[in-house]
């Protein structure tokens, strides 16, 4: 058996090994959310790259990653957002696509290793596209759910894949650790279930709190902010936001008098994607 062979061989073996230990559920233990701003005059190229590879070969390819999807602020979408001073995007328009993926529970640092090492791959064979920023990217833990349906409706795991029409990206900033817990009893026990009555405009609400990234991630990944005192809200909608946006104005005043000393940092409204297409590049600016 020549050398090649056999380090095939071996590869193969390691697969049958993973799949044959640890978790395996069909739960959501965390998700990947990024909000990226292509350069300006690279709209239609920085898509391209992502419909066409980076979706699959940086993402769904990748084990443990098993839903995912696009979505994007076109610019009316981008003036519905608020506060104008934000923590997270300077100026507050900032970051018109948004890209969701969930990932098995108890497979964190598994995935954390592979997604490290084919980046790095990524980077040396010249598949990642330069002209772009990261806005607000971080690897973030399952906390909870919020459902308007209860049981009749999709799960968590379902809302990549359902055809939801909508989606609001909502980022509370707490003053500490102890606080955020506060918060997120709050949110968990008296707020969600409020803001997602029967006939509302809002399906679920999942509720993430951010991880750091390993110390060898990508340089033009910056490091996770908030990772003691941040929630991450993903509000899935069964209307276009900009039909239903009254229902989500005000979240500030909200959780401000909710949980005094708790700042909401970011209400981000999008719609999803066509994959393979380039609708909506022409409605970024």
């Amino acid at each position: 058996m020549v050398e090649s062979d056999r380090q095939y061989s071996e590869d193969l073996d390691q697969y049958a090994a993973l799949a044959s230990r640890g978790p395996y559920g069909v739960e959501v233990g965390g998700a990947l959310i990024t909000m990226v701003e292509p350069h300006p005059g690279h709209e239609y190229g920085y898509n391209r790259w992502y419909e066409d590879d980076h979706f699959y070969g940086g993402a769904m390819a990748m084990p443990w990653m098993f839903a995912g999807r696009r979505w994007v602020a076109t610019r009316d979408l981008q003036l519905l957002r608020y506060p104008e001073k934000s923590a997270v995007a300077e100026p507050v328009t900032t970051g018109c696509y948004l890209s969701v993926y969930w990932l098995n529970q108890g497979r964190h640092e598994a995935h954390m290793r592979w997604t490290v090492g084919i980046n790095k791959r990524l980077n040396r064979d010249g598949r990642v596209y330069r002209d772009r920023t990261h806005v607000f990217t971080a690897f973030q833990e399952h906390v909870g759910a919020a459902y308007r349906d209860g049981a009749a409706g999709p799960r968590d795991i379902h809302a990549l894949d359902h055809p939801y029409k909508g989606l609001v990206l909502q980022v509370i900033d707490a003053e500490d650790a102890a606080r955020r817990d506060r918060l997120t009893d709050w949110l968990m026990e008296r707020h969600l279930p409020q803001k997602l009555p029967v006939g509302g405009p809002a399906a679920m609400c999942v509720l993430f709190r951010p991880l750091p990234l390993p110390g060898d991630k990508m340089t033009y990944v910056k490091q996770v902010e908030g990772t003691d005192t941040r929630l991450t809200l993903l509000w899935f909608l069964l209307e276009d936001p900009r039909s239903c946006w009254d229902a989500f104005t005000g979240l500030d005043a909200e959780v401000a008098a909710g949980v005094p000393g708790a700042r909401v940092e970011l209400v981000a409204p999008f719609i999803p994607t066509l994959p393979g297409t380039d609708v909506y590049v022409d409605q970024l600016r």
